[in-house]
């Protein structure tokens, strides 16, 4: 897809970190946007920001896990705009600590953002976009969380595993049905975005009651990890537009990070033991 002025691009987690990076990208290339975020402060803040470029823009407070609401906002894309071209799935939260110690409402939640808002994403708007006809392309947000599988992580792992699974899997069903549909799963190591806070937009029915020490230390190693990315969400933004323009299916933004993913094959070839996947990155590793 290189083609984008006067599109329709479709962003969740708009308000801030990629989804806010990939709205002033598509902005500047002169598409019409549609935003999405469940914290309406901050979506209005980015399209106000946004509108004042010229863009055309509606935004909606959705939360993603959420069927109904997806639904919502796939009819507000078509009933104004009339098509969807760029679809981002891009919603996510965080949440750590052993994998026995992870709640029933750790699991509904994160999987609910970060896994049931790609499903609804792909099964509510791909039918639509292969009835448009012309070229489209779809991005899921997934993570090298779900290229490896690191200590601590268990809830997301699962959910970024996941998502790469389903782009793969989505990736050759369009082909089978002859689609003119490109897809790019983002996989980005650290970067500083709000994701370490992202407890803040916990539903109160999937809170726990307290965090077990483990959680802890997973919370305080995400916070200390994403503080340290030295590559900022417009580079993984914009590394991500290359990789639509240039129709490529797996964006990794971070080449420090391929020796780690690299291990894990070569792990699953040898039918060894996993590595411990911060060998090669100590300095993040959860204490």
């Amino acid at each position: 897809m290189k083609d984008f002025a006067g599109k329709v691009a479709v962003i969740t987690g708009a308000g801030g970190g990629f989804g806010r990076e990939f709205a002033r990208v598509a902005a500047a290339l002169g598409m019409h946007l549609v935003l999405a975020d469940i914290e309406k402060d901050v979506l209005d803040t980015v399209a106000d920001e946004l509108r004042e470029t010229g863009a055309r823009i509606i935004e909606l407070r959705v939360d993603v896990s959420k069927a109904a609401d997806m639904e919502r906002l796939r009819d507000a894309t078509y009933e104004h705009f009339g098509a969807a071209h760029l679809l981002f799935n891009n919603a996510g939260v965080g949440a750590g600590g052993f994998l026995w110690e992870s709640t029933v409402a750790d699991w509904e939640w994160v999987l609910g953002v970060n896994l049931w808002s790609v499903i609804h994403g792909i099964r509510l708007f791909v039918p639509k976009m292969i009835s448009q006809g012309d070229e489209c392309h779809i991005v899921n947000t997934a993570s090298v969380a779900g290229l490896l599988s690191a200590q601590m992580m268990g809830v997301y792992n699962v959910s970024k595993h996941a998502v790469v699974t389903l782009s793969e899997t989505l990736f050759h069903d369009l082909r089978t049905a002859g689609a003119n549909i490109g897809v790019t799963v983002l996989c980005p190591a650290f970067v500083a975005t709000g994701i370490a806070a992202s407890e803040r937009n916990r539903p109160g029915d999937l809170r726990n009651a307290e965090q077990t020490e483990s959680q802890k230390r997973a919370a305080a190693a995400m916070a200390k990890a994403v503080s340290s990315g030295r590559i900022t969400a417009a580079d993984v933004a914009a590394k991500t537009f290359d990789a639509i323009k240039k129709n490529q299916f797996y964006c990794l933004t971070h080449p420090n990070i391929m020796g780690a993913v690299e291990m894990r094959m070569q792990d699953i070839l040898a039918r060894r033991n996993p590595t411990d996947p911060f060998t090669l990155k100590p300095d993040v590793k959860p204490g």
